[in-house]
């Protein structure tokens, strides 16, 4: 590190920096996602529960001819729980995937295991060869190799909502509530179109991009596309979180997915420290490398922070852990190899580490005398500190 160089801030509380876009931390070095899990311990959960149940009993099917709402799902631990919470209060839902980029024999089991809990389910899969051009596009233009996944999980739940009249849709947890974001957006407890442009992943490429890029046409985007305002207005499409009703907490969905069937890997996946979480896109490395080198934190970060702000890590141990893990390169994830991936998409592995380069904020990592970002033999990059050191 240089002697001018500004050190990382970090979360007086957990161990995420201060470079986590739309993390503001206050007067005492604590972020806002310390601050709203502090903030839960207060609300009053039966009443939320009461509203939900409310909500629901609005949208419900009278005459059982229709569904009584739509869950979109991945086959993961969070889809599997919140499936069986909507079976457990004795609604009718239709269960919605839109596939992943290059989804793994793994997640296509789990998706398989969710279906037997007794549910209708719609899986939509976009074209592949088109879908292989967006993730070189989303790669190569704002570093995402995940971006058309990130569309589509939200695009295509509300377009099959519109297509078979059900106007709500059940989603998860608020991001920007579990992982800190703006208070406004955070105790929000609907999706809206407007949440979806700023945290939906889009990263300031807009869909009416893609159009006229290797080749792409715009009857290649339709599953990218968003309901139009009147097509939603027509069937009053509304999404709700879940995790706003619900005391959220991934490891305890974890456990009962793991009780209904849900597989796991049997150590911590490439770039974590759990076995339980983004076990169907074989790209998700590849995403949270970018992550990482963009932003100086990874998803081992994520998970340490989860489980030190519910009380399961100390922060010591959990500081320890993401200097042991976080931010490997991606040579492979799940089983699927690095260079594989990247043939999909004719790219070379020199293309790819161009890419990286690119990308990366040097001013986060240790670099040489000239300059030169430092690498180890396997080509993993150095934070210039870890913690408030």
């Amino acid at each position: 590190m240089t002697a001018a160089a500004r050190k990382i801030r970090y979360c007086t509380r957990c161990v995420m920096p201060e470079t986590k876009p739309d993390l503001q931390m206050d007067a005492e070095g604590v972020c806002s996602a310390c601050r709203y899990i502090e903030k839960r311990k207060a609300v009053d959960w039966d009443a939320r529960k009461k509203e939900f149940l409310r909500l629901v009993e609005k949208h419900r099917s009278k005459d059982q001819s229709n569904y009584d709402c739509i869950v979109p799902v991945s086959g993961g631990k969070d889809s599997t729980y919140q499936l069986y919470k909507i079976l457990e209060l004795g609604l009718n839902p239709l269960a919605v995937t839109a596939l992943t980029c290059k989804q793994t024999e793994l997640g296509r089991r789990n998706l398989l295991n969710l279906r037997k809990l007794g549910v209708d389910a719609v899986e939509v899969a976009t074209n592949p060869v088109a879908r292989r051009k967006m993730n070189r596009i989303g790669l190569e233009q704002v570093g995402d190799i995940c971006w058309p996944e990130h569309v589509t999980i939200f695009t295509v739940p509300v377009r099959v909502a519109v297509q078979y009249k059900v106007p709500l849709l059940i989603w998860g947890e608020n991001s920007q509530n579990e992982y800190g974001g703006p208070a406004a957006d955070a105790e929000n407890p609907t999706l809206t179109r407007r949440w979806l442009e700023e945290f939906g992943g889009l990263l300031g490429l807009r869909v009416a991009d893609m159009a006229g890029q290797l080749g792409l046409q715009k009857k290649d985007l339709i599953q990218f596309t968003y309901p139009t305002d009147a097509e939603l207005a027509s069937v009053g499409v509304t999404g709700l979180f879940l995790g706003h009703y619900v005391p959220w907490d991934g490891y305890t969905n974890a456990l009962v997915s793991g009780g209904l069937g849900m597989e796991m890997t049997p150590h911590a996946v490439e770039g974590s420290l759990v076995n339980y979480e983004n076990l169907d896109n074989a790209h998700q490395n590849i995403h949270d490398y970018f992550k990482f080198i963009k932003y100086g934190f990874g998803r081992t970060t994520d998970f340490a922070c989860l489980h030190l702000r519910r009380g399961r890590l100390s922060r010591a141990d959990a500081l320890m852990l993401v200097k042991r893990l976080d931010g490997k390169f991606p040579w492979s994830y799940i089983g699927n190899k690095l260079e594989d991936m990247l043939g999909e998409m004719d790219m070379s592995l020199d293309e790819f580490k161009r890419i990286c380069e690119r990308y990366t904020n040097k001013k986060l990592f240790v670099q040489d005398a000239e300059g030169r970002l430092v690498r180890d033999k396997n080509w993993d990059l150095t934070k210039i500190n870890y913690d408030n050191e």
